[in-house]
């Protein structure tokens, strides 16, 4: 990539949070949940324990054997079912998430392989385990509580506390369960999934940002001084640390600008970052600054909506599935993700430090960019579904409403496109007429 002399001024996204990639990149692992789950039910199980050990002596010192004849009696009956939940619970969560992976493979196969991720990021999904795996290991460790002494002068400990928690956590379990078969069932269905792409699609842009396309006044960059090499493994660009690369950029005193989107395929070698004003960072100031990894995440893609829905509608305008419903679905998303960022400013992003000085250039996909993501591969697919282009002639008629004048000529352009492909495909002319009419159900 070139040098940018000029980079249009706009007043930038919201700071960045220090630790956000960290978060999101938590939130795309399974494992992260569950484990401290399982720490915090080890602490759960040695405060309940203490608890119980506290009771029973201060029972003890008053002389109320009775009572903690009492409690023992209580803490045998509860042993049985105890017992039984211990040695049942791993079976149930076995069976239940072999259940729910063979419905994630039927909806990545319906759909698109993408949509596994949906359930990876799900937070029922990751609760229901933690809490599977919770109530599992709590019993296991109140049976290590209790004590084959009768003696109430000389029990020690009587896990009547942890035996009542143990309880909750079944309940709690139960209640997750029809929460996490219900949110399962969802993902099998294209409506929820495709309104979950668009929500995070939406979260996205409004905590990221976007760019300065078009927008008026400038702001200089000072001459490339320098390149930073990627020195990882090879994939996709995920996200950059903002904070840190602001941060590192002030000290340096420079401008850093990411060459490559977010979401573009680099190589080890190539450069993803350009130095301007001043001397390079060191390589250890701008280590864990770009995160690559080996499939395109939500947190900071501008795009990946768009593409996940393209996705979609192309598999469902296959002749192997021939759904042109779906599509129609797809495309009224493709529609709102396009009204949502039609009027804001697009192009390169400029995030600054405290002192209002910019210290780090992000390109975003353009405007032209994402209207080509979201129509160009449907408008190819779709000239033989009357449903499919209908729907697209009204979406793009409703952002001809919205878009200011210098937005419009990619949607003209897809517009006339379309009605030459339905001219040349569709012999009849009554045909042709019903195929080129807009309609916002496709044929409601």
């Amino acid at each position: 990539m070139g040098n940018e002399g000029h980079i249009a001024h706009i007043s930038g996204p919201r700071r960045p949070r220090a630790l956000s990639p960290l978060r999101e990149h938590l939130r795309d692992t399974f494992w992260f949940a569950p484990s401290a789950g399982l720490v915090c039910v080890v602490l759960l199980w040695w405060g309940a324990s203490t608890l119980d050990l506290e009771i029973v002596a201060l029972l003890q010192r008053e002389k109320a054997y009775a009572a903690v004849r009492e409690l023992v009696s209580i803490a045998e009956d509860t042993r049985t079912i105890v017992t039984t939940i211990s040695s049942a619970m791993m079976t149930f969560i076995g069976v239940v998430f072999s259940i729910s992976l063979v419905a994630v493979q039927m909806a990545s196969g319906q759909l698109t392989p993408r949509v596994v991720r949906i359930f990876i990021r799900s937070r029922i999904s990751k609760i229901t385990l933690t809490v599977f795996l919770a109530t599992f290991l709590f019993s296991l460790l109140v049976l290590t509580s209790y004590e084959s002494e009768t003696d109430v002068r000389q029990v020690t400990s009587v896990p009547v506390v942890q035996s009542l928690l143990t309880m909750v956590l079944v309940g709690l379990s139960l209640v997750l369960f029809i929460a996490y078969v219900s949110a399962t069932l969802r993902l099998m269905q294209v409506g929820p999934v495709v309104d979950r792409i668009t929500r995070e699609t939406l979260r996205m842009l409004a905590r990221q940002g976007t760019g300065g396309e078009g927008a008026e006044g400038g702001v200089s960059l000072a001459p490339e001084t320098g390149r930073v090499a990627h020195a990882g493994r090879a994939g996709v660009v995920l996200d950059v640390h903002v904070a840190r690369l602001v941060r590192v950029a002030r000290r340096q005193g420079v401008v850093l600008r990411l060459i490559p989107r977010i979401g573009d395929f680099v190589l080890p070698g190539t450069p993803v970052l350009a130095v301007h004003g001043g001397t390079t960072p060191p390589r250890w100031a701008l280590r864990r600054t770009v995160s690559v990894g080996v499939e395109r995440t939500f947190h900071q893609d501008l795009g990946l909506g768009l593409r996940q829905l393209s996705d979609i509608a192309l598999r469902a305008l296959s002749p192997a599935v021939n759904d042109p419903t779906t599509a129609v679905q797809c495309l009224d998303r493709i529609v709102q993700i396009l009204a949502a960022v039609v009027r804001r400013p697009l192009g390169a992003v400029h995030h600054r430090d405290r002192r209002s000085a910019v210290r780090l250039v992000q390109n975003v996909p353009a405007w032209a960019d994402l209207v080509d993501l979201g129509l160009t591969e449907i408008r190819a697919a779709a000239v033989h579904s009357p449903q499919v282009t209908r729907r697209m002639l009204a979406g793009i008629d409703d952002l001809l409403l919205l878009a200011p004048e210098p937005r419009r000529e990619p949607l003209v352009r897809h517009r006339t496109l379309l009605l030459q492909a339905v001219e040349r495909a569709v012999p009849a002319a009554p045909d042709r007429r019903f195929a080129s009419s807009p309609d916002r159900q496709g044929i409601g």
